[in-house]
């Protein structure tokens, strides 16, 4: 089956999904909220992208490269973002993006 040879980077990109939707709303519980806005913001763009990458792996679609590669940006920089905060749930966060986009950016290149 197609989805077995990404499982890895599914995995990664449901793990960082549900860490940048925690994160979100976490950081919407934070004292100061406003120091927190982009950081809510990417954390909502990145899962999106990990969820929507989950599923067209899942499936074997023709856009796997594309999005992965996507994927891999919008990690990174939910990632650099997170790793400003000090908040635990900002760090977990952090961690579960630098490794979703180590896997979507290997997949990337290995799917063209």
């Amino acid at each position: 089956m197609t989805h077995e040879k990404y499982a890895s980077c599914i995995e990664a990109c449901i793990k960082c999904a549900q860490a940048c939707e925690h994160c979100a709303d976490s950081c919407l519980s934070e004292q100061n909220v406003q120091n927190m806005a982009e950081c809510v913001r990417l954390d909502r763009d990145c899962a999106e992208l990990c969820w929507t990458a989950a599923a067209l792996m899942s499936r074997g679609s023709q856009f796997v490269a594309g999005i992965c590669g996507l994927c891999a940006e919008a990690c990174d920089a939910c990632g650099t973002e997170c790793g400003q905060h000090e908040a635990e749930h900002c760090q977990s966060c952090a961690e579960a993006c630098r490794q979703c986009a180590e896997e979507c950016r290997q997949l990337a290149g290995a799917a063209v």
